[in-house]
């Protein structure tokens, strides 16, 4: 008799990691084929949109899982921590790199060059995309997760701050000062109204 009653796509994220510990290499699968593609974004997002390296820490991830599925924690929701283990294997992946400097200019080039090929139609979204990112790896990597996981992951701020261990209230500080810092260095991200220029009256 199989262990699933019901379709297992249709499960928890929760009850399919249960499973898993026991196991049952479907629920596993189900779990894989929810996830995967927006951990690969935001792990490419993460890693210096290189596409390779995300793939990489995708199939590490979910190998680390199949292998030890009981370091999940299930007092806690099933997708808070896994983009926690993931961001735990990007900070650990920016020490690595801190000790290689030289290969970060290298993958900037290759990004780059990326964005130069695009050409014609929706380049200047391209180039504002491509400001962004080099923005945002200018940033603390706890800021720069929180911002990607809210406005790319689409995350709630009650998720993200489960994610990290901290309060709802230093989530909205760190997108604040984000934002903030984002719209000092890029004008055309700058979220506030365009004010008209002030008239000058002749004396």
């Amino acid at each position: 008799m199989g262990l699933f009653r019901t379709d297992p796509v249709d499960l928890s994220d929760e009850r399919l990691m249960e499973l898993t510990v026991r196991g049952d290499e479907r629920a596993f699968t189900v779990l894989y084929d929810r996830y995967q593609r927006k951990l690969l974004s935001y792990f490419h997002r993460m890693l210096w949109n290189d596409r390779e390296r995300a793939e990489d820490f995708l199939q590490d991830l979910f190998t680390k899982i199949a292998q030890k599925p009981d370091s999940y924690n299930p007092e806690r929701p099933f997708r808070t921590w896994l983009y926690s283990v993931a961001n735990n294997m990007c900070k650990n992946e920016y020490r690595r790199m801190a000790t290689r400097t030289a290969a970060v200019p290298e993958l900037k080039a290759t990004n780059n060059h990326t964005v130069e090929a695009v050409g014609g139609i929706g380049v200047d979204r391209a180039l504002f995309s491509a400001k962004l990112e080099e923005e945002l790896d200018k940033l603390d990597p706890d800021h720069k997760a929180t911002f990607v996981m809210r406005h790319h992951e689409d995350m709630a701020i009650k998720e993200i701050a489960e994610v990290f261990g901290i309060s709802e209230g230093t989530v909205k500080s760190r997108l604040f000062y984000t934002v903030k810092k984002l719209a000092a260095n890029m004008p055309e991200f700058d979220p506030r109204p365009k004010q008209a220029d002030p008239v000058v009256r002749p004396r």
